[in-house]
């Protein structure tokens, strides 16, 4: 089956909660160990050091036993031309013979498994505190559905605070939430410490590829840091705070302020848990009102959670393309010339 990016879009309009239970469980049985997750191959090129191309394989089993690739390349000069940053593709295999079973679009879905599993780590990481205000930093798409699947999840918010480099990218983004949030103020702010300082929860979605974060003093105690992006907190940031990631050997490698932090003390005992770990309920406690950053390096699992989903959405709905013949004739049963010495 060939699924392309519209159709997966529209299979999953509507389907937020859907989506979030589907995470919620990939994510449970990872933290169970019925997995296969190798580590992400990044494809660099010379004298290029912002784009690259990331294969990440996935065994994942229980309820989903599927295994696949995401190819999933990131080029954010493409913004400048008014194209996308990412472009991907997915492939989910049959665990009974090995052989290809969907082709899928994957931009679309990268986007939504990001999102939804910053708004578990949110739903996860709140307690008793009440969450009405939300900041994004970074005004792209993986922020756009982040606040789609926050405000899915979490029916208090009230106010969302939004920032950009670029000003007419963050006119671009109020509009576009405006047409998916119902009652919810949206403000555009002028520094990044106007987010931090007026949002319970805080989500970077950005490109940046070091750190340019080197205080967030002006955070409330007890605030929640989604550092989707990975790179924008110093080392200093993170070893004051309470760290949650997806996967602790994953996430502390390409150079993200995790892995700067742990090369600066040459331990991981900064990092309390894994998501999995919290959902799962055997996540130690935690220790006192720092603020707490959800640092997800972005599991290969949860693509293929998702392109599961969408495969079976589609078989239901019959919708996709069949490749009636993709595969070759046996080679024993094709017909082969004589070539003579």
């Amino acid at each position: 089956m060939l699924l392309k990016g519209n159709e997966i879009i529209s299979l999953f309009k509507g389907r937020e909660q859907k989506i979030l239970q589907t995470i919620k469980l990939a994510y449970k049985i990872y933290a169970k160990g019925d997995c296969n997750l190798p580590h992400s191959s990044f494809l660099r090129f010379p004298n290029n050091e912002t784009d690259r191309i990331i294969a990440l394989p996935a065994y994942l089993g229980e309820d989903f036993n599927t295994a696949g690739l995401k190819w999933i390349a990131s080029f954010p000069g493409n913004l400048a031309v008014g194209i996308e940053r990412a472009s991907a593709v997915l492939i989910l295999n049959s665990v009974q013979n090995g052989r290809p079973q969907a082709v899928l679009e994957s931009s679309v879905i990268s986007a939504k498994r990001t999102a939804a599993s910053a708004a578990i780590a949110a739903c996860s990481l709140q307690g008793e505190q009440l969450i009405d205000t939300i900041g994004l930093i970074g005004c792209g798409l993986i922020n756009f559905e982040t606040i789609r699947f926050l405000s899915a999840a979490i029916p208090t918010i009230k106010t969302l605070f939004i920032y950009d480099l670029i000003l007419e990218r963050a006119d671009q983004f109020k509009y576009k939430c405006q047409q998916i949030l119902e009652g919810i103020e949206i403000v555009i702010v002028e520094k990044t410490n106007n987010v931090l300082k007026n949002a319970s929860v805080i989500s970077f979605a950005t490109t940046a590829s070091i750190p340019h974060i080197f205080d967030i003093y002006e955070c409330h105690p007890g605030s929640i840091i989604l550092h989707t992006s990975l790179r924008d907190l110093s080392p200093e940031i993170i070893l004051s705070a309470d760290n949650i990631v997806d996967d602790v050997d994953h996430v502390c490698r390409a150079q993200t302020s995790i892995h700067l932090a742990e090369q600066q003390t040459c331990n991981r005992d900064f990092i309390r848990c894994t998501l999995g770990d919290l959902l799962n309920g055997t996540a130690p406690q935690k220790q006192d009102n720092k603020i707490t950053i959800f640092s997800p390096f972005g599991l290969g699992i949860l693509d293929i959670a998702v392109g599961q989903l969408a495969y079976e959405l589609a078989l239901q709905e019959n919708r996709g393309t069949i490749l009636e013949s993709f595969f070759p004739t046996s080679w024993l049963q094709r017909e082969e010339a004589w070539v003579s010495a």
